[in-house]
């Protein structure tokens, strides 16, 4: 291993070692050229002389030697091999002609591209080489030398800009010398600090022991004084000797009634002794384990890692709700800062432009007054005391293609209103089939009629276009989502539509009779159709061209039911399309006939559920306006 001067990486030689590498003969001419710079009038000596050597007149590349006169005719006798060499001019560096070929001791004649080294002949034409691209060296030489020539007039034209960047660099490092010495100084008063809390700390716990010392010390001298007061001769002994000693008998009973009651209580502390306090201070041990660990981990505050972005809470509908979460070991954050900008509009010249906010508390954050049918790519990083953190990855989201509406749900229509259970909030339905349908399923092959229950949104339409998404259970039944005219709705809803009829359908009109009629007219209803988890694409109704053939609509199919679907109404052109919520795939289109109110409608023949999407608006996180960010460069 043979390290590179340019980048320091370790370079592998091979078996053959610094014999398999080109020699630099331009930097030796350079070298040279410095050499006789720097040695302006010195002479150059033959190297073959006796001592004194004379100056030097000819050089030989063959021999790599200077040669004054005689010496040079002394080594090159005539008739010999030798005298064919070619003198030169004296040097101190001796360099072969022409680079010459480490592997086959030829001359180089091409440059192999795919390697980017320089051939001979016969490296050319051996397999080491087969397929690669290979020049000859005077095509490599001219590109090679009109691409340096080219970076060498940039650099030449530039050096004021050279000049700035160098003041800059000083600059900055001033600023490092001045940022440096003011750490050092923040770390040394953060350190001298903790002493200071841990001086205090000591002073404390060491008078609390004090303290404890000298009350126990107390209780003990008082327990010593009072057994050295049951000595013979002293204290409470030597009274009651004193006292047995009186004859009168009254006398004796008023001061041995007192006396006994102090002679029992010593009599029992001499039978039960032990020491009035322990001696030992185990209750004042510290365990330090915890304050150790937390000192040796001690250390520098390093940026937030990049956060991750949580894409199954990320989405946008009315707004855009963005949510993020630190990697499990990253530093904390005392705040983020978000960026995002729009991809669907044309790229401006210059770098590119983000819309910013910072100073963002928490790690979810609402985008208020996104573009409608547009793409926004976002990002997040963090930031603490240490700095700015790595953006994590860019996330992209789609925008709804029009204005979301907002409605709830209206369960005052249909004749079966007792099985359908709305939510609190009215943004959920729920049919239950219940026995009465059990009943009518026992009935079918006699005849009968089965009504269908009916939700509809408390707002209708009259202009514009609209946008509403909802998610239907895989598990129901049959549920049909999509808009109708408010007073058909009513109308063909309040009475008991026969099910079993094979002319009733209430998808988008197109098998209710409408292709009867001589003269074509927008269908007052548009439904999709959903049930099972399945998603049941008529033919009578455009749809994604995806799902089409080649000569038109293909026939009745079926796709997969996305986790929430969406519908988007246009008024004035009377059609409702839909679509896919998630990733705005469109699904279905049709006509739809807008002379009047339309409305939002979901049917249910037998069990299901449907949950609108809640607005992002309503939940409590922080809201950035949109229209009140800066832009940043």
């Amino acid at each position: 291993m043979f390290p590179c001067p340019a980048c320091q990486g370790d370079v592998e030689l091979g078996e053959r070692g610094l014999a398999g590498l080109f020699r630099n003969l331009t930097l030796e001419r350079v070298v040279e050229r410095y050499r006789q710079s720097v040695s302006v009038g010195g002479a150059i000596l033959c190297q073959l002389c006796k001592p004194p050597p004379l100056e030097a007149t000819k050089g030989c590349t063959e021999c790599r030697a200077t040669f004054c006169n005689e010496c040079f005719k002394l080594f090159h006798p005539w008739g010999t091999q030798k005298a064919q060499h070619e003198p030169t001019l004296p040097t101190l560096s001796f360099r072969p002609k022409g680079l010459m070929c480490p592997d086959h001791k030829e001359e180089v004649t091409h440059y192999c591209k795919t390697c980017q080294r320089l051939v001979c002949q016969l490296c050319r034409v051996r397999r080491t080489h087969s397929g690669h691209k290979i020049t000859p060296v005077l095509s490599a030489y001219q590109a090679l030398k009109d691409k340096l020539t080219k970076s060498l007039t940039y650099i030449l034209g530039n050096q004021d800009t050279v000049q700035t960047q160098i003041c800059e660099l000083e600059e900055t490092v001033r600023h490092t010398e001045v940022s440096g010495q003011q750490a050092r100084e923040e770390v040394s008063q953060l350190v001298r600090g903790l002493g200071a809390v841990l001086e205090e700390k000591r002073a404390s716990l060491l008078r609390a022991i004090e303290e404890c010392q000298q009350e126990r010390l107390a209780r003990l001298s008082a327990q010593i004084q009072e057994h050295r007061s049951l000595l013979d001769g002293s204290g409470l002994v030597g009274y009651a000797q004193e006292v047995l000693k009186e004859t009168d008998h009254p006398c004796f009973v008023q001061a041995a009634k007192q006396l006994h009651h102090r002679i029992a209580r010593a009599t029992e502390a001499l039978q039960t002794f032990r020491p009035a306090v322990s001696s030992s201070f185990r209750h004042c041990q510290l365990d330090v384990g915890r304050e150790m660990k937390l000192l040796t981990e001690l250390n520098f505050l390093r940026v937030p890692e990049a956060p991750v972005i949580d894409t199954q809470r990320t989405f946008a509908y009315d707004q855009i709700f963005l949510c993020w979460r630190l990697p499990p070991h990253s530093p904390p954050a005392w705040h983020y800062t978000i960026e995002f900008r729009r991809t669907d509009v044309p790229a401006q010249p210059g770098p590119t432009r983000w819309q910013r906010r910072e100073e963002v508390r928490g790690t979810s954050a609402l985008l208020e007054n996104p573009d409608t049918g547009s793409v926004y790519v976002l990002r997040v990083r963090g930031c603490n005391k240490a700095g700015f953190g790595e953006y994590s990855e860019d996330v992209h989201l789609h925008t709804p293609p029009a204005p979301v509406l907002h409605f709830f749900l209206d369960g005052r229509w249909g004749t079966s209103r007792e099985r359908l259970a709305i939510s609190k909030d009215q943004r959920a339905v729920r049919s239950v089939p219940g026995l009465p349908l059990l009943l009518a399923a026992e009935r079918l092959l006699t005849g009968c009629h089965l009504s269908v229950d009916v939700v509809l949104g408390d707002v209708a339409v009259t202009q514009g276009r609209s946008y509403w998404a909802c998610a239907v259970d895989p598990a129901s039944y049959l549920v049909k989502v999509g808009v109708g005219l408010e007073s058909k709705l009513q109308e063909s809803f309040q009475g008991a539509p026969d099910v079993i009829s094979p002319r009733y359908d209430p998808d988008s009109g197109h098998d209710s009779g409408a292709e009867d009629a001589t003269v074509e007219a927008s269908p007052p209803f548009a439904f999709l159709t959903i049930g099972m988890g399945k998603i049941l694409l008529g033919s009578g109704a455009s749809s994604n061209p995806g799902l089409t053939g080649r000569d038109g609509p293909a026939a009745s199919c079926t796709v997969p039911l996305p986790p929430r679907l969406g519908i988007c109404l246009d008024y004035e052109r009377g059609r409702v399309s839909f679509l896919d919520a998630v990733s705005f795939r469109g699904l279905l289109e049709c006509p739809l006939d807008c002379s009047g109110p339309v409305c939002p409608a979901f049917c249910f023949i037998g069990g299901g559920a449907v949950q609108l999407q809640e607005p992002v608006g309503t939940k409590p996180e922080r809201k950035v306006t949109i229209g009140g960010f800066a832009k940043l460069d």
